[in-house]
């Protein structure tokens, strides 16, 4: 009986889904893209669109996620300055997409 209990407090504490360190990564990764892009990209982003990606995508006890997020952004911004013109266009032009695709511009 005892073991039943619980189990049945383990199970009601677990978290919706389960948030894979390969998902944190991807995630963070590709958010990370997106956000180094703006500036490079000369777009503006809705402030209030990353934060509801942010609140449907990451589970609120992810702790790693900002700090894996922050990471992704500096690295980007880093490979960003070596890009030749048409690496750049076609860059843009993708980053543009997907975030028109995810409602951060219109």
């Amino acid at each position: 009986m005892k073991l039943a209990v619980f189990a049945a407090v383990a199970l009601s504490v677990q978290p919706a889904f389960a948030w894979s360190e390969t998902e944190q990564y991807d995630a963070a990764k590709q958010l990370g893209s997106v956000i180094a892009a703006e500036s490079f990209c000369g777009m503006s982003y809705k402030q209030s669109a990353i934060s509801g990606y942010v609140e449907r995508t990451v589970p609120a006890d992810d702790m790693s996620f900002a700090a894996i997020l922050d990471t992704e952004i500096y690295s980007a911004n880093y490979d960003q300055e070596e890009m030749a013109q048409s690496q750049k266009t076609a860059h843009c032009t993708q980053m543009r997409r997907v975030a028109e695709s995810y409602g951060f511009i219109d």
